[in-house]
């Protein structure tokens, strides 16, 4: 049957338009026309033999004109009028192929990265995020809405395209110590839920102007707790974090299927009218800061070292109380302890109490002059040579300790022994001149 259809209708036919295969008819087919393939073919041909064979295929006459009996075409089928079983078959043939073309219209593409909603007369019944080709049954019955999942979206706070094309009815902002900021920033957004996309939301740019109302009433909030300096200078991240935080938190609340990214804040500084003074007002309180770190600085170099010297001072003057009051206590002990020997024994207590005296004060010197009273000689007495050859002859004596034991040790020198004998007769005579 698609055969013959084809073949009827072939676009290769020569003899489209060239009246060949007409019978008689009206008065227009009485016109004398031209031979085939003299020429180029009549469109008033093409159209007639468009008719006839469409006639045919639904069992009509093959003659375009009217019946023997003067009717046009209004006749039985014996009078080669339409056939009902030809019509009958060409409307099945028709109503075949407008249902495989209505069944054709329910494939679909899914493209990678994107979610197909399936409605079935309006209703949500599934969702389809398997990519490539795929079918569901034709409108009206079912049809299908694609949402893209993994697409970032951006929308823009502030600002339209760039910082400098200002929207200030979003980017100006008070702060908790009254201060106006002016800020620009852009939130990053996914997808997260397309059911909740499509049909929690209205249709059209609402869905995103809800994203831009909660975020801007996110960063309103979190600019208003703190101060500007905390805004523009030292906590302009933890701003970001925590507004991404509160966005999401208010998103949640009317479930349009979104997920906060990112919020990244693109410009954010003092107004435009202000920003000159609000400059000057910085630089002081950096120059304030600056002064007050160097001032800590210094004192925490000057105070270290002024309590080590406090405290050094302080050990040593403890020390020294300690000392003193040791040495004192000693010294009272040490004439107490006299005191009682004194009197034991006055004489001998006082020689050695001379002796001891005049000992510590002859260690300190190296000359001694004596002048005698009895007569006016002056008599010198070195001590240091005396020392001297005290060493020396103890270093000979170690020299030859080992010879020495078998040898008699040598005599003392008389020079030596005369000087001797001589200090100790002075003392004699010191002795005596005291009492």
């Amino acid at each position: 049957m698609w055969h013959s259809i084809r073949r009827m209708f072939s676009l290769n036919d020569p003899g489209w338009g060239r009246g060949q295969g007409s019978g008689g008819g009206n008065d227009d087919d009485r016109r004398p026309r031209p031979k085939s393939g003299d020429g180029p073919p009549d469109l008033d041909e093409l159209w007639r033999d468009f008719n006839r064979r469409l006639n045919g295929m639904f069992g009509g006459r093959r003659g375009g004109g009217p019946s023997p009996s003067g009717s046009s075409g209004g006749g039985s089928s014996s009078e080669g009028g339409p056939s009902f079983k030809g019509a009958g078959k060409g409307a099945g043939v028709l109503a075949v192929v407008a249902v495989l073309l209505w069944l054709a219209s329910g494939f679909y593409i899914v493209p990678e990265g994107q979610a197909a909603a399936v409605l079935r007369f309006g209703e949500f019944k599934y969702v389809n995020d398997r990519a490539g080709f795929t079918w569901r049954v034709p409108y009206p019955v079912e049809t299908h809405e694609l949402v893209n999942v993994q697409q970032l979206r951006q929308i823009e706070v502030g600002y339209r395209g760039n910082v400098r094309n200002k929207s200030l009815r979003e980017a100006l902002m008070l702060t908790q110590d009254q201060s106006i900021v002016d800020m620009q920033y852009a939130v990053q957004y996914r997808l997260a839920d397309p059911v909740a996309w499509l049909f929690n939301n209205n249709p059209g740019p609402a869905p995103e102007e809800m994203v831009r109302q909660a975020a801007e009433t996110a960063m309103r909030e979190i600019v208003g707790r703190r101060g500007i300096d905390q805004v523009l200078y030292e906590q302009k991240e933890a701003v970001a974090t925590d507004a991404r935080d509160l966005m999401q938190a208010n998103l949640d609340r009317y479930k349009p299927g979104v997920t906060i990214v990112d919020v990244t804040i693109q410009q954010a500084q003092p107004p435009e009218e202000v920003q000159a003074a609000f400059e000057d007002a910085n630089k002081a309180a950096q120059d304030r800061e600056r002064l007050i770190n160097e001032g800590r600085a210094y004192a925490n170099d000057v105070i270290p070292r002024a309590s080590g010297t406090a405290a050094r001072l302080m050990q040593e003057s403890e020390g020294y109380r300690e000392r003193v009051v040791a040495t004192a206590e000693g010294d009272a002990s040490r004439f107490s302890q006299i005191l009682v020997e004194y009197s034991k024994a006055p004489k001998v207590t006082r020689d050695r109490m001379y002796l001891e005296t005049m000992q510590q004060v002859f260690s300190n010197t190296s000359k001694v002059y004596v002048d005698s009273r009895s007569g006016s000689n002056l008599l010198y007495l070195p001590l240091d040579k005396l020392m001297q050859q005290g060493a020396a002859g103890a270093s000979d004596a170690s020299r030859s300790a080992a010879p020495a034991a078998q040898t008699p040790a040598p005599a003392a020198a008389p020079a030596a022994a005369a000087d001797a004998s001589r200090a100790q007769e002075m003392r004699s005579r010191d002795r005596d001149a005291a009492r």
